[in-house]
C-alpha cells in the first residue's frame, strides 16, 4: 500500500496512469498483483500487461530499466550508440521514444526506426551500425494487453544471463520518477536505408533462381504486425510479385481486432487466410507475428485440403531443403553446423546425418541460438520449435522475413519437382521416423501461482521418478549444468520413444511442458502422446 500511495502522488501530472492508479483504490487484490514486485527483467527483458503500476508496462518502468542499461553500457564501456525499434502496439512507439529519450539523456547516442519495424531487421541493424545495443519495443506474439522491452548486445544477439544479471543490478538502483532531460542532438531517425540494406542481405543466401517460374499461388497476413512491408518486398525481389493479403490484418493495429491472439502458432489467428486461401485457389498459406520474428504456414494435404505445419515441421523442410540444395550445388562445405534448443524436435538430427551435418543444441530461447553462431566455421540454420529460424549470419534472432523467402522458394524447388510440400514433409517422416511433438502450458497468476509454480518444480525436481509402460524414463535436471550448458531450470525425462521437458517461463506465470514420441505412424505416437500427457497433468497437478 505505501508503494501504491507514491505512484499515486508521483503520477498526479500523468492523466491516464492517476486515473487507472485511482480507480483501483478499493480492489486490495488489484493493487496486490501491481505492486508485489517489479516487473520481472530477465534474459527477455521486460514483458507483461500495458498498465499502471511496478508490474505493469508503462513510461515509468520502461524508463527505468533504460536508465539502467545506460548506466550499464556506461560502466561497461560499451560503444555510447544504440538503436531502438518497435512495433505496432498498443504504447509501442511511446516506449520507443521514452528510451531514446533516457539514453540521449545519457550522453548515448541513438538511432530510431521511424515506423513499425520487425525484430529481426533492429538485430541486422544494430550490428550494421555497431552500436553498443539495441531496444525493441514488443510483446511478440501476445495478446492486446501486454507488451515488452527486449535487449540486445553489440552483436545484435537479446542478452544472455551474465549481461541481464548486471544491467538489473543497474535496473534496481534506479528510481520510476527520476527526471530526465532528452538531447535531441544525439537522436537520429532511421528511414529506408536499413531496410534496403537488409533485404539485398536475405537475397543473397537465396538457392534457387527460378521461383517466379514455379511460384506457388500464396495468401499472406502480417497479423496487423510488422510484416507486411518487408516480406512482400523480398518476395518481389524474388518474382513473386502477385500475393494475396488478408486485407482485414494487413494495416497495423495494436488493438489486434480480427485475432485477439496474434500467433501464428494457433489455427485461430489463421482464419482469414485460410478462408481466403480456399477462395482464391491458394497453395501456400503464410502469416507473421507482430513483430514478424515468427512465421507460420498452411500447405495443401493430397486432399486438397489446407494442414497448419507446427515449428517443428517447418523447421525441418527448410532445414532439409537447404542441405538438400546446398549437397547438389557443391555449396555445402566442411562440417555443416545446424543450431537447435533442447526443446525442438530431436528428429533434425537424423535428418542432418543424412548430409553429414552437425546439430548443436542450446538452452530454450533464440538468444543462445544467436550465442552460439559465432563459434561455428559453417552455420546453416538455427530453428526452434516455437516458429522461429534464422537464415544467414546478417542478424542474431530470429527472422520471419528470410525465413519466408525461403519457405516461398522451397515450395517452388519442390513444385519444380512435381513435389508438394506436404508430400515431402511425409516423406521425411517416411524416412526418419514419425515425431510427434506437442506443448501444453499451464498458468498460475498473481503472487500466489508464482510460489505455486516454484514449489510443484522443487517438488518433481527432488522426487524424479516417472514410469511410462513399465519403464522409467531417464532425468536431466538442468539446473545442474548439462554438457556444458549454462544452469537453467529446466526438467527432462526420457527414453528412446519418449522426451519431456518441463520449463517454467521466464517472462509469463506459466510451465511449459514440451513433449516428443517418435513411432513408426502418427496414430501410435499420438496413442503414446495422450498416455505420456495424462501421466505428467496427474504429476503437476
Amino acid at each position: 500500500m505505501d508503494k501504491y500511495h507514491l505512484w499515486l502522488e508521483q503520477t498526479e501530472n500523468n492523466e491516464i496512469i492517476h486515473s487507472e492508479l485511482l480507480s483501483i483504490q478499493n480492489s486490495p487484490a488489484e493493487i496486490e498483483d501491481r505492486f508485489y514486485r517489479d516487473l520481472a527483467f530477465g534474459t527477455g527483458g521486460l514483458r507483461g500487461v500495458i498498465g499502471a503500476g511496478k508490474n505493469r508496462m508503462n513510461v515509468y518502468t520502461v524508463g527505468r530499466a533504460t536508465a539502467g542499461l545506460a548506466k550499464y553500457m556506461i560502466e561497461s564501456g560499451s560503444i555510447k550508440k544504440a538503436v531502438i525499434a518497435y512495433d505496432s502496439r498498443n504504447m509501442s512507439r511511446e516506449f520507443a521514444f521514452r528510451a531514446a529519450d533516457i539514453l540521449s539523456s545519457k550522453g548515448i547516442a541513438v538511432y530510431i526506426f521511424d515506423e513499425i519495424t520487425p525484430t529481426p531487421i533492429l538485430s541486422y541493424a544494430v550490428r550494421e551500425l555497431e552500436a553498443g545495443a539495441g531496444i525493441v519495443i514488443t510483446a511478440s506474439h501476445n495478446p492486446k494487453e501486454y507488451n515488452g522491452y527486449k535487449v540486445y548486445n553489440s552483436k545484435g544477439c537479446q542478452i544472455t544471463d551474465n549481461a541481464a544479471k548486471e544491467i538489473l543490478s543497474k535496473i534496481n538502483s534506479e528510481d520510476y520518477f527520476k527526471n530526465h532531460v532528452s538531447n535531441p542532438q544525439l537522436i537520429t531517425v532511421l528511414h529506408n536505408e536499413i531496410l534496403d540494406k537488409y533485404l539485398n542481405e536475405i537475397l543473397s543466401i537465396s538457392l534457387f533462381d527460378k521461383v517466379k517460374e514455379y511460384a506457388p499461388k500464396i495468401v499472406y497476413t502480417p497479423l496487423h504486425g510488422t510484416g507486411n512491408i518487408p516480406v512482400r518486398a523480398i518476395l518481389s525481389k524474388i518474382g513473386v510479385s502477385e500475393i494475396g493479403i488478408v486485407k482485414e490484418q494487413e494495416l497495423p493495429d495494436g488493438n489486434f481486432t480480427t485475432c485477439p491472439y496474434p500467433n501464428p502458432e494457433e489455427k485461430d489467428a489463421l482464419t482469414l487466410a485460410l478462408e481466403q486461401g480456399k477462395r482464391e485457389g491458394a497453395e501456400l498459406i503464410l502469416a507473421t507475428d507482430p513483430d514478424a520474428d515468427r512465421v507460420g504456414i498452411a500447405v495443401l494435404d493430397n486432399e486438397g485440403k489446407f494442414c497448419l505445419l507446427n515449428g517443428n515441421e517447418t523447421g525441418l523442410l527448410l532445414m532439409n531443403y537447404i542441405l538438400e540444395r546446398k549437397s547438389a550445388l557443391g555449396t555445402l562445405g566442411n562440417a555443416p553446423t545446424v543450431i537447435k534448443t533442447i526443446v525442438t524436435t530431436d528428429m533434425a538430427f537424423s535428418v542432418a546425418n543424412k548430409y553429414g551435418a552437425t546439430v548443436k543444441e542450446v538452452l530454450t530461447g533464440f538468444k543462445y541460438i544467436g550465442e552460439a553462431m559465432d563459434n561455428i566455421n559453417n552455420y546453416v540454420m538455427g530453428l526452434e520449435e516455437s516458429y522461429g529460424y534464422l537464415l544467414g549470419k546478417f542478424a542474431r534472432d530470429k527472422d520471419a522475413v528470410s525465413a519466408v523467402m525461403m519457405i516461398v522458394e522451397m515450395c517452388a524447388y519442390y513444385k519444380s519437382l512435381n513435389i508438394s510440400l506436404y508430400e515431402q514433409l511425409h516423406a521425411l517422416y517416411s524416412e526418419h521416423g514419425y515425431y510427434l511433438t506437442d506443448l501444453v502450458s499451464k498458468t498460475y497468476k498473481g503472487s500466489a501461482g508464482a510460489e505455486k509454480m516454484k514449489a510443484l518444480i522443487s517438488l518433481v525436481r527432488s522426487n524424479p521418478d516417472v514410469t511410462l509402460f513399465g519403464e522409467k524414463l531417464d532425468f536431466t535436471d538442468f539446473g545442474k549444468g548439462i554438457d556444458g550448458l549454462p544452469k537453467s531450470d529446466v526438467l527432462r525425462f526420457r527414453n528412446d520413444t519418449v522426451r519431456i521437458l518441463v520449463r517454467p517461463s521466464g517472462t509469463e506465470p506459466k510451465i511449459k511442458f514440451y513433449y516428443q514420441v517418435k513411432a513408426k505412424t502418427k496414430e501410435k505416437a499420438r496413442e503414446v502422446l495422450e498416455i505420456a500427457k495424462e501421466h505428467i497433468e496427474n504429476l503437476f497437478s
